[in-house]
């Protein structure tokens, strides 16, 4: 692991220095990309800044992580319910499936519905109590989907 806080130096102030931040971010990945912290920083700035087109990737980033701590597939879409203690409350089950959401919620807000639903469908699948809101997103872009129809 890096020193987080001298990787991140100058991006505290996402709001009201959005730039400086954006490019205190931009290092820190560059530097770091696989601490999982900084993807984890990066996820929540791009998230919060709603550009869910930088957020998503860091998503994947942490899932990716949170998968090798469990000793499971990196590939969500290859991952059972047995594989891991999902409805445990442990951190790295936790982070797994709150990145996974997280996939899903991103691809929803850029308007890839295949992928959110198919994202968002096994969050739901790994997660049966909705501890993270899977379920109930999936259930909000079907909603909007349709909507959307003739």
């Amino acid at each position: 692991m890096s020193d987080f806080g001298t990787l991140l130096a100058g991006a505290e102030a996402a709001r009201t220095r959005p730039l400086e931040s954006a490019a205190a971010v931009a290092r820190a990945l560059a530097a770091a990309p696989e601490d999982p912290e900084v993807r984890l920083a990066a996820y929540r700035f791009y998230f919060y800044s709603h550009d869910y087109v930088a957020a998503g990737p860091q998503a994947e980033a942490i899932l990716v992580h949170a998968a090798r701590r469990l000793n499971i597939a990196t590939d969500w879409r290859a991952v059972a319910p047995g594989d891991a203690p999902f409805k445990a409350h442990e951190f790295a089950p936790g982070l797994y499936l709150q990145a996974l959401v997280a996939i899903g919620y991103c691809a929803a807000r850029r308007g890839e519905l295949t992928l959110a639903r198919a994202a968002l469908g096994k969050a739901a699948e790994l997660d049966p109590t909705d501890r993270f809101g899977g379920a109930a997103l999936l259930g909000a872009v079907e909603a909007v989907a349709d909507d959307a129809a003739p």
